[in-house]
């Protein structure tokens, strides 16, 4: 039974808290605030968009806030085990593209999952989110979940967003030997969501997600939605796309395919830290000239 996930949550999740070391016996009462690790993945590529996989540590520099940073651990992942969540629309407004965005959405699911090793869920949006098929590695299933939709009511897209990454995308764990992802498939309209466009990325940012968007306006202009949907990708790290038929769907299968499978790891200790709770920017460079980074844009400190 598919269960509606109502989203009259507790919409401010609690901050996250940073650890705190005891005080030595017969000290003074102080609270040590321990530096947390900021872990990355991200890819690289060249000015025509192929992917370069064999470079070493010195050829990055990360910033946070724009303050250099030493990188504390730096490997290539090129196989990390998938955790995607699927988020389709169905809201009345896609009703003429319904069946291009199933089409879509079965495409990419039976094109990346590898068997017993990459796990996805499926979320179905329109007046409310509801959760359809839960993390599982059956492609038929997840398949199946997604022909038996059907378009109708409102768009509540950042509900669906903020869920799935609040609830759905967290359950494995440590975020670094996952590659966290949702696809968002939609026109990117949104006008029923109890929570805001930004808190809907907020909450992604602190999943450590990554989103990549297809959009089924097929309009050839650039609309609202779009540059809804082009912010999200951009912020996480991710890719959008506006294909115009399912058979324009391929090349931007392979793409996020092969953008989940190659990336890049570090870690540092962002320095100075301050446990502020506020969004902090961070930028990776590659040191050679016209290599591209594509990096989630920042993350959010703990507070004491």
């Amino acid at each position: 039974m598919r269960a509606v996930l109502l989203l009259a949550l507790c919409l401010a999740a609690l901050p996250a808290q940073a650890p705190k070391r005891p005080a030595p016996s017969g000290s003074e009462d102080k609270i040590v605030v321990e530096v947390p690790r900021v872990p990355l993945l991200f890819t690289v590529t060249d000015k025509k968009g192929r992917f370069v996989t064999d470079l070493q540590e010195k050829e990055f520099k990360i910033f946070d806030n724009r303050k250099p940073q030493t990188i504390l651990r730096f490997h290539r992942e090129s196989d990390l085990p998938l955790r995607i969540g699927i988020l389709i629309d169905t809201s009345n407004s896609i009703r003429e593209r319904f069946r291009f965005e199933q089409e879509a959405a079965i495409e990419f699911v039976k094109g990346v999952l590898k068997e017993q090793k990459d796990k996805a869920f499926l979320v179905r949006f329109d007046t409310a989110a509801e959760l359809v098929v839960d993390f599982t590695h059956d492609v038929e299933k997840l398949a199946k979940g997604i022909r038996d939709q059907r378009p109708g009511g409102g768009t509540a897209l950042y509900d669906a967003v903020y869920y799935s990454c609040r609830d759905k995308l967290p359950e494995d764990s440590p975020p670094e030997q996952f590659r966290r992802a949702l696809v968002l498939l939609s026109d990117g309209d949104d006008n029923l969501s109890r929570v805001s466009r930004e808190q809907a990325l907020e909450m992604c940012h602190k999943a450590e997600a990554t989103i990549f968007t297809i959009s089924t306006n097929r309009s050839g202009a650039q609309m609202d939605g779009d540059k809804v949907l082009k912010r999200y990708a951009e912020q996480t790290g991710g890719l959008s796309f506006q294909p115009f038929q399912a058979s324009d769907l391929g090349q931007s299968f392979e793409n996020i395919a092969n953008e989940l499978r190659h990336q890049y790891f570090l870690l540092y200790a962002p320095n100075p830290f301050v446990a502020d709770g506020r969004f902090h920017e961070v930028e990776v460079k590659a040191t050679a000239k016209d290599l591209r980074v594509r990096c989630r844009k920042g993350y959010y400190a703990p507070t004491i």
